[in-house]
């Protein structure tokens, strides 16, 4: 094949994969902000019946003040799992209603844990200083295991992301995005412990 032959079959084949591209209709829609083929942190909640849970999610990994903690630490308890970042403004505007329900629920059936999807340790301690945040939060930004971990039925699509395990470790409620309400996680919380009643 000749030069000219040759560039003229690499010109037409680019045609035809940057045409592809632009009819890609979830980029196209992502554009024009219809929000449609993608799920943003709108707040909306997600609740899981008992019947309905899928299995205990199982995860393991290390926190800010490199101690390891697992999914068993936390049986037998309601556990709340917040996934957040320090510099995403949401997760901040939520601190101190995560802050006051886990003041509320500790020692009363229900514990915290934050997934940090982003930071390393001296940003995640900084941020807890600031907003005084007690609860430890697993550094999630190198592997992303805790993330997999829950990554089944009801999995945390965006940064916020709130769950409600039950006292089995199953994904019992999901808040997508920033809390709306402290009062509606707390009954969330509350009906999940009550489920051991």
């Amino acid at each position: 094949m000749s030069r000219t032959g040759y560039t003229v079959v690499v010109v037409t084949a680019a045609m035809f994969f940057l045409a592809g591209c632009a009819s890609d209709p979830l980029a196209d829609q992502y554009r024009e902000g219809s929000n449609k083929g993608y799920i943003a942190g709108d707040g909306s909640v997600t609740e899981i019946a008992v019947a309905e849970r899928g299995d205990p999610v199982e995860f393991k990994g290390s926190i800010e003040t490199g101690e390891t903690v697992s999914s068993g630490d936390y049986r037998g308890e309601v556990l709340v799992v917040n996934f957040w970042y320090a510099s995403c403004a949401p997760c901040r505007a939520e601190a101190g209603d995560l802050k006051t329900l886990n003041a509320q629920f500790t020692g009363q059936g229900a514990e915290f844990l934050g997934v940090n999807v982003r930071d390393q340790a001296p940003n995640t301690l900084a941020f807890n200083a600031t907003y005084n945040i007690t609860y430890p939060s697993v550094l999630d930004v190198d592997d992303g295991a805790m993330q997999l971990a829950f990554s089944g039925s009801i999995p945390p699509n965006a940064v916020p992301t709130t769950l409600v395990l039950d006292a089995e470790g199953r994904v019992a409620a999901r808040i997508l995005g920033k809390i709306p309400e402290a009062s509606i996680l707390e009954a969330l919380i509350i009906d999940t412990i009550a489920e051991g009643s």
